[in-house]
């Protein structure tokens, strides 16, 4: 028998569907030969610490580090059923096909599972890129070895071990020695997620100690032939901070005077040249959660959600969780078939679709640039646009717009930058005038929030100026403005900020090491480190924006560098990437981890941290001072004499944000 493993029932259906295999049985689909089964995501996990001995169930220093010898799995409760539903159909199994996604994670949930069930026959992989019939039945024709895919399992494997190591191990240890600062509750620590955390709150102390500077500056309005524009002053030199800002208001009153008195301006040069930008690339996941989350507003889990129910649920576009903007060239052959669907899912796109040059190779394409998944993009077959939201629709239509850019021309424009001399001061006026629309014709141009006054000039057309002309002098605008702090992390922002967490590093070596990275995470992580971030309180939304919670702090200041350093993340993130190309051992990378973070134990057993903790407020229930505790909705306070007496009260965050009470159902889980 022929067993089919998927990792979710609807993807089983469909491959089901066209196996012919569309008897339905408890927890699979059979006929044709061949069985399809699907696991409901992870069907097992990672034993916990207690499951290694039951001392372990009370936490106390001097148990860590826990290093286990011989690494545990187990059913999760949540999906015993189909467990049992999946073990009996792989004892039955003459052979395997792994049809999980095709990703890390997707590996391990199937492979798991195999070694768990003690299957010692055949198998292989089917590689998908898209759930629609056409891709279904391309990668049947194509199955992979067992072999090939494998390392992508290690890989899977020593990132899970590794968290583990250190999540169990470390925030333990901090959680205990944070008791012993006065600090009541849990100090999660994790392998991304502190590092991650650590970039927030360090934007957030920037924000902090940002001290506003007053600057001035001046906008002169010109004209010619009846044309206005408007030029800047340029400050003289001495007067200025590095970014060219004038900081003395004497200054640039003098300036603005003479600027009115003027009359007219002089031309004293004018330079124009061709500026060619080829298209953005098709979407990654990451940078699909930017756009999104910049245009949208939508939340990083948001986006994926629904990037993952164009795939699975619509059949619309590719396999959302890619790292890659870029398309085999193999695909160029699917171009025609593409654009096709893409009239018969819309057709009004077919004015556009007509004038596009199916010939035309951007630098989308390309083998050398493709890793495990090309870029996200329309399917091969139509799809039903009635049946998305508006959500989904307008994320689906981002997608396509961004495939649709490769098959337009460059945007030409021409960038001209004109010098003048007015009443003894310096002004420069730049102009743009769009030659070639090109591929602008499809990506909307960005909105009102990110075009500031400068970017509003940049996009001026100035009249036809030569040297020598003299333009009349209308307005002088003398603007008293002042230096802005950085701003907050959006959650797109923050995702970006992970992507490229190479330029936070200062150590040069490392620095140069993490330059061809992907940052700290993966394309499928990202999200889900975020959302747990909030989910444990350490980070709250505001508008767009996440800050760092006052347990956020805490935490951060209470681990050692090498933990939160984004630098450390990557390099194991570049270890994962060797496991995956063999260039590693799981066992060898284990044994590292295993002793670093034995180090690390064996450092700070003995440390005292020293926590800024807020002033215990009195229990309003009975006067006792209070104890920080921290709950799912984060911090709060909690009377010291707990269980006797259950008065809490919310914790005032830096950002205004009040955490709500907690409703008392059980001892904190740091027990």
């Amino acid at each position: 028998m022929r067993v089919f493993l998927c990792e979710k029932p609807s993807q089983g259906k469909d491959i089901a569907r066209v196996l012919g295999a569309v008897q339905r049985g408890n927890g699979c689909y059979s006929g044709a030969g061949v069985v399809v089964t699907w696991c409901i995501g992870h069907l097992v996990e990672a034993v916990p610490p207690e499951g290694y001995g039951e001392q372990y169930k009370r936490w106390a220093i001097e148990q860590l580090p826990i290093l286990p010898e011989r690494w545990r799995v187990e059913p999760k409760a949540a999906t015993a059923a189909q467990f049992k539903v999946v073990q009996q159909l792989v004892a039955k199994a003459g052979e395997l096909v792994i049809a999980t996604d095709a990703d890390r994670e997707g590996e391990m949930i199937a492979r798991e599972i195999i070694d768990l069930c003690g299957y010692r026959g055949p198998i292989q992989r089917l590689w998908l890129s898209a759930l629609n019939d056409a891709s279904i039945r391309k990668a049947l024709r194509a199955l992979k070895p067992s072999a090939e895919t494998l390392p992508l399992y290690f890989s899977a494997l020593a990132r899970s071990r590794a968290d583990w190591l250190i999540g169990m191990n470390l925030s333990r240890l901090f959680t205990l020695l944070g008791r012993q600062a006065g600090y009541s509750g849990v100090l999660s620590v994790g392998r991304v997620q502190t590092p991650t955390l650590k970039l927030v709150v360090d934007r957030d102390r920037e924000i902090a100690r940002f001290v506003c500077v007053p600057f001035w500056a001046i906008e002169v309005a010109l004209s010619h032939a009846g044309q206005p524009f408007v030029a800047s002053w340029t400050p003289p030199q001495g007067s200025t901070d590095d970014a060219g800002r004038c900081l003395q208001q004497p200054v640039a009153q003098q300036a603005a005077e003479r600027l009115r008195t003027a009359g007219s301006a002089q031309v004293l040069s004018v330079e124009t040249e061709r500026v060619r930008e080829g298209p953005p690339l098709p979407f990654d996941l990451g940078t699909l959660q930017e756009v999104c989350s910049k245009q949208l507003g939508l939340d990083v889990q948001e986006t994926l959600d629904i990037a993952q129910a164009l795939y699975e649920t619509h059949k619309a576009t590719t396999y959302p969780r890619s790292d890659s903007g870029y398309l085999p060239e193999s695909m160029l052959a699917e171009v025609p078939t593409v654009l096709d669907s893409l009239v018969k899912t819309d057709p009004s796109l077919w004015p556009l679709i007509e004038r596009l040059d199916r010939q035309l190779r951007s630098r989308a394409w390309n083998d050398g640039k493709v890793s495990a998944h090309h870029s996200i993009i329309p399917t091969l077959e139509p799809a039903n646009l009635s049946a998305m939201s508006e959500k989904e629709l307008a994320v689906y239509r981002l997608i396509r717009a961004h495939y649709l850019a490769q098959f337009l021309p460059h945007h030409e424009f021409d960038r001209t930058m004109a010098q003048f001399s007015c009443g003894g001061q310096s002004l420069a006026a730049v102009g743009k005038q769009i030659a070639v629309t090109g591929w602008r014709e499809v990506l909307a141009t960005p909105g009102p929030d990110d075009a500031d006054g400068e970017d509003a000039q940049r996009s001026q057309v100035l009249p036809a100026l030569h040297a020598g002309l003299s333009c009349p002098v209308g307005k002088v605008d003398l603007k008293a403005l002042k230096t802005l702090p950085p701003k907050p992390y959006t959650q797109g922002e923050l995702i970006k900020a992970m992507k490229t967490v190479a330029k936070f590093v200062t150590d040069p070596r490392l620095k140069q090491k993490l330059r061809d990275t992907t940052g700290i995470g993966t394309e499928a992580t990202r999200a889900n480190i975020i959302n747990g971030l909030i989910g444990r309180g350490y980070l709250v939304k505001k508008g767009r924006a996440v800050r760092a919670s006052d347990a956020a702090f805490t935490l951060i200041d209470a681990v050692p560098s090498a933990i939160a350093d984004p630098g450390t993340t990557a390099v194991w993130e570049q270890a994962l990437d060797m496991i995956e190309a063999g260039q590693m051992a799981l066992d060898t990378f284990i044994e590292k981890q295993s002793v670093w973070v034995g180090q690390l134990v064996q450092q700070y057993r003995g440390a005292t941290l020293s926590l800024k903790l807020p002033p215990a407020p009195a229990c309003p229930q009975c006067g006792t001072p209070m104890q920080q505790r921290t709950g799912k909705s984060g911090a709060f306070w909690s009377c010291s004499r707990y269980p006797d007496c259950k008065g809490t009260l919310p914790i005032e965050s830096p950002t205004g944000r009040r955490s709500a009470p907690r409703k008392r159902r059980a001892a904190s889980k740091a027990s």
